[in-house]
């Protein structure tokens, strides 16, 4: 499969160094080590029990990116690259947690002394430096931003709470204990997914997945139209692990590779302007918008075009990439009246990436199989019957505050609705998109606690491959004739392509 060979330019701002050469192991990718996924997991007949203490899994620390609010725009390229960085110690101090685990086992302390406390002191150094740049451009700074240095080791079952406390603890995560490194690998040398992320769809109760108060806009008030937009399914092989709207000139600022489609000049250091002239995929030539996601891979041994790469297989993220058979694109309208243009280069992120580690707040996607759309879950993949296909599905926030197209933390210039289907604060109602991707996997096999032949959505590293951390982002470069489209349709009650 092919990659995308743009020339990329050096970012003026700070360079981020992600060290996929020190995360290279053997010429062939770091092997990432999975550990602990259950507390209880069976293993050639009996009953192996662990203790869910005994060895951390993952480095769980407070997303300082989401805590930002007053960020002056002159200091927030300065302000991303400094969020982009803390990333790259992440996952490098993910990369050493899941190297050491001899020494581990033989010192019940050094985790938190060789791992967690120097990872403590980087963080607190950028953090001063996001102050300062904030105080400098005339923003004023949170001085708590401090407490959220320190980093935590956990579990990878333990369930997201104290974490996000940031109190650089080591958790009695490092007792004595066999060296297990290589266990529960599925094989495949990485870390995730496992067994349990993976739910038989029929198991799954009908409409029982919380559908939050943002999801499905339709209804029989308000605006009921639609708008489809036809962008292919990255027939152009357009790939990258970069993110232009949370690590703007940043290289491989997501840690993971993205499925690109529509506006075909994506990537860490496009401009507005670049955007503006690019070609886009979509059929129709007015939307040059961006819509991309996270990866699929099968994880089946495949050696793809970044398997020694930054955000392929030198980060963990192995196998071969899916391309959905289909990727529908719809805008639809508000429950409670008329919607209103979008402005052009609105930037919006749904959905979080660090969901794992961050805790669900911030969690927007479904997974289904076709057939059951009705039974819908977001921290599991599904096993779906054959035949069926697995579908991806997402509904962006639709309420915007009228002024801004992004956002310090790029979320809150935007809203979901409330429960009634109005938009909060201010807030105007403006079409929202609507997602949804369907692939033909194969449904691996679940064995003894093991899961043969995984798929799983690329992810940072210490996310473990879960299915809660799916996301998705867009840009708006509709060509303003094509945006008034779209909301004269919708509030005309019409459907439309």
């Amino acid at each position: 499969m092919g990659r995308n060979t743009r020339k990329r330019r050096t970012p003026l701002a700070t360079k981020i160094v992600a060290g996929a050469a020190a995360l290279a192991v053997g010429g062939g990718g770091l092997v990432w080590a999975n550990f602990y996924a259950s507390a209880h997991e069976d293993h050639g007949g009996h009953n192996r029990t662990r203790s869910a203490g005994a060895q951390v899994a993952t480095i769980d620390c407070p997303d300082v990116g989401q805590k930002i609010r007053d960020v002056p725009d002159r200091a927030r390229g300065e302000v991303d690259g400094e969020l982009a960085t803390m990333d790259s110690q992440i996952t490098n101090a993910y990369q050493r947690l899941a190297t050491t685990r001899r020494a581990q086992a033989g010192d019940s302390q050094f985790v938190q002394n060789t791992i967690l406390g120097p990872l403590k002191d980087r963080r607190k150094a950028i953090i001063d430096r996001i102050q300062l740049e904030i105080n400098r451009a005339g923003g004023k700074a949170d001085d708590n931003l401090d407490e959220l240095a320190g980093c935590q080791g956990r579990p990878a079952d333990q369930q997201n709470g104290d974490g996000q406390n940031g109190g650089g603890q080591d958790g009695g995560q490092n007792g004595g204990g066999q060296d297990q490194e290589g266990d529960d690998d599925n094989g495949n040398g990485v870390a995730g997914p496992v067994a349990d992320d993976f739910v038989d769809i029929n198991d799954v109760q009908p409409n029982s997945r919380d559908s939050r108060n943002g999801l499905a806009a339709d209804g029989d008030g308000g605006s009921t139209g639609s708008f489809t937009t036809d962008c292919g399914v990255n027939e152009n092989n357009l790939f990258n692990s970069d993110n232009l709207i949370a690590a703007p000139g940043v290289d491989n600022g997501a840690h993971h590779t993205h499925d690109y489609v529509g506006n075909q000049d994506n990537d860490a250091f496009s401009s507005d302007e670049d955007l503006a002239n690019a070609d886009t995929s979509c059929q129709n030539q007015g939307d040059k918008s961006t819509y991309y996601w996270p990866v699929l891979r099968l994880q089946d041994g495949t050696q793809e075009f970044d398997a020694n790469d930054q955000g392929g297989g030198a980060e963990g993220n192995i196998g071969k990439i899916l391309k959905p058979a289909e990727a529908q694109i719809r805008f639809v309208g508000s429950r409670q009246g008329d919607v209103v243009a979008m402005p052009k280069f609105l930037r919006v992120i749904t959905g979080d990436a660090k969901s794992f580690t961050n805790g669900d707040a911030n969690a927007n996607t479904s997974w289904s199989c076709s057939g059951f759309e009705d039974r819908q879950v977001t921290d599991k993949y599904p096993l779906c019957p054959d035949g069926s296909q697995v579908l991806r599905t997402v509904n962006f926030q639709s309420c915007w505050d009228g002024q801004n197209i992004d956002s310090a933390n790029h979320r809150d210039h935007m809203a979901f609705v409330q429960e009634d289907g109005s938009c909060a604060n201010g807030f105007q109602a403006v079409p929202q998109l609507q997602i949804r991707l369907a692939y033909d996997i194969p449904a691996p096999t679940v064995e003894n606690g093991q899961v043969q032949n995984p798929y799983a959505v690329d992810s940072f590293p210490e996310q473990l491959h879960k299915p809660i951390t799916d996301h998705n982002d867009f840009i708006n470069v509709m060509d303003e004739d094509l945006m008034n489209e779209v909301v004269d349709c919708i509030n005309r009650g019409e459907d439309c392509q």
